[in-house]
């Protein structure tokens, strides 16, 4: 009998049409069930009511949702609140999309997952506290103490995604439901994780529900999968039917849509010009954190010695793990961050002009680099204000610079919202009106109204399912070649990256490892973690599984590499030009 079976539910908000109309899916103990589908379609909110974490104008209009517990059938739809309460977090856990509104910002990580065993187990403090930092170097804390003491504002988008899993499956559910679990990871922790709940399935028999649109996600995890579109379910059957032969034109339409890393090297292009954007030279950045107690602070050093250099018009593109520093750089690039002293940051807003420092800047100077130079953030909920509607947050750039008159600022709204794929009718909504993967169309428009020369993408299409990926990718080059923008990109994805990246520059524990077009590096790859990298990245193949064991090798700490890469501490080698254009951080 299915540990949770899903029959004919349907769910509405007010009198408008169900969003979720008559879906059925079940999962049984020990298997994975994959929830497939574009943003919108209703998948989270149909994994939602199988723990009754529905909004609240929410309204459920036909259907059951029964959950089997000791024996005993429970419907989660009609169940008491307290019988609910003792298995929320207990034995039904869920792992939500956006970490940074499931995290409280006011407690330190460690107290808020051990608080899921205090609250469901008998257990001393001592005892949940080594649980814990178990669970925080199973998800690849590489420091499991300092995520303890860290409050999640101190951590990367990735790394409070980590914790979030940790805090799912800390009390080793009996159902696990995955919102897009791994959307904020890197590849390389992406394939830890998963590799992680497989191995949790095979010990406790744990049942889960994956929502996602990575299909080399699906590929390699689901048993059953699942198709949703606009509320209803498309397709559905055994993983190796649905991704083998596709029957439905919606699911052949996904798989058409699915960034692949190319198989065959192109050729390679000419080096850059000397038309140069965006110039980083010798970036080194540090912060201090405070250790508790008393104990002395504690200096960490995100990045060490980069020295980038962005044409105009071209794509740069930094990869590498979540903390690895890709974001501190694209920070430190908009003077959002000061570099450490030594380190500097030239920007040519045209060519042939005088170079701007971008950390000495009068105030009328940074004015008009802040309109040529924007940046799209990784978490689009938090770069948009819950309490100001689409159309004021769209508008509001225009304003500060004073650009166009109110009707002019609203025309541009309506063309940006419109370029995204978005209707002009959704900009008098909230932010929390719209799912993930809109919001963060939303803040790419936001980014484009002031017709920026330089934009600094921070993982742009996370939150994306494939077929909107595939079109905000096919904006975003249609742009960059209609107006000669540049972009720095800050990705995770090699997928993404090789299609839209002219370099590309993986970086690991805070230094550039590994630089060349993505011609020559998907290739030819020289070092071990950019090899990992490639390894790690899913394909929607369910006979070409990823390889833990070359991932983990490749992975792991700098001074367990091969001889030729392997340093500690400071003391990397230098990055050295093994053939034109293709730079590797090795010794001699």
């Amino acid at each position: 009998m299915p540990i949770l079976d899903v029959k004919s539910l349907s769910i509405g908000f007010g009198t408008a049409p169900a969003v979720v109309d008559g879906v059925s899916f079940s999962v049984d103990r020990g298997q994975t069930l994959a929830l497939v589908g574009e943003s919108g379609s209703g998948k989270t909110l149909s994994c939602r009511a199988g723990l009754r974490l529905l909004p609240a104008a929410a309204r459920i209009l036909g259907g059951t949702v029964q959950y089997q517990h000791d024996g005993q059938t429970i419907d989660v739809l009609t169940a008491p609140e307290r019988q609910l309460r003792h298995l929320r977090g207990n034995r039904m856990s869920m792992i939500f999309q956006e970490p940074m509104r499931a995290l409280s910002p006011l407690h330190r990580l460690g107290d808020q997952v051990s608080e899921v065993l205090h609250l469901h187990q008998d257990i001393s403090a001592a005892e949940a506290k080594k649980r814990v930092l178990a669970q925080f170097e199973r998800v690849g804390f590489v420091d499991p103490e300092r995520a303890w003491r860290s409050y999640p504002f101190e951590m990367s988008g990735g790394m409070r995604q980590r914790a979030m899993i940790a805090m799912a499956m800390v009390s080793n559910p009996d159902l696990l439901i995955a919102d897009e679990p791994t959307t904020a990871l890197d590849v390389t922790t992406q394939a830890q994780v998963l590799g992680l709940i497989k191995d949790l399935q095979k010990e406790t028999g744990m049942a889960v529900i994956l929502v996602t649109h990575d299909l080399g996600v699906v590929a390699n995890m689901a048993d059953t999968v699942v198709v949703m579109n606009r509320g209803r379910v498309m397709e559905a059957g055994a993983a190796r039917d649905v991704l083998g032969a596709p029957a439905h034109g919606y699911t052949k339409k996904l798989f058409a849509a699915a960034p692949v890393i190319p198989e065959v090297a192109g050729p390679v292009p000419p080096p850059p010009g000397d038309d140069i954007i965006l110039d980083i030279r010798g970036v080194t950045k540090s912060f201090t954190m405070k250790a508790g107690g008393w104990r002395a602070p504690v200096t960490i050093t995100a990045c060490r010695d980069v020295d980038l250099r962005l044409p105009r018009g071209k794509t740069l593109a930094v990869v590498g793990e979540s903390g690895s520093g890709k974001t501190t750089c694209a920070r430190v690039a908009l003077g959002a961050t000061l570099p450490d002293p030594g380190g500097e940051v030239l920007f040519r807003p045209a060519p042939g002009a005088d170079p701007i420092c971008v950390h000495d800047m009068s105030a009328r100077v940074r004015r008009r680099f802040q309109r040529e130079a924007q940046m799209v953030f990784q978490d689009p909920y938090s770069s948009l204000s819950p309490r100001m509607r689409v159309q004021d947050a769209l508008t509001e750039p225009m304003e500060i610079h004073g650009l166009g008159n109110r009707r002019a600022r609203r025309d541009k709204a309506a063309e940006m919202i419109r370029m995204v794929g978005l209707s002009p009718d959704m900009l008098p909504r909230y932010p929390h009106a719209f799912s993930g993967g809109q919001r963060q169309r939303l803040s790419i428009a936001r980014a484009l109204t002031l017709d920026p020369k330089l934009l600094v993408c921070d993982e742009p299409t996370s939150a994306l399912d494939v077929s909107v990926q595939d079109q905000i990718l096919g904006l975003l080059e249609e742009i960059r070649d209609r107006a000669g923008l540049s972009y720095l990109f800050i990705s995770h994805d090699l997928a993404v990256v090789s299609r839209i990246a002219d370099e590309v520059a993986v970086m690991r524990a805070g230094v550039i490892v590994e630089q060349a077009p993505p011609e020559t590096l998907f290739h030819n790859p020289q070092h071990p973690y950019t090899r990992a990298l490639i390894a790690a990245q899913p394909e929607p193949d369910i006979t070409r599984p990823i390889d833990l064991d070359l991932v983990a090798k490749g992975a792991g700490k700098p001074q367990s590499w091969p001889e030729m890469f392997r340093f500690e501490g400071d003391s990397a080698p230098a990055l050295r030009e093994l053939e034109p254009g293709h730079k590797v951080r090795c010794h001699a």
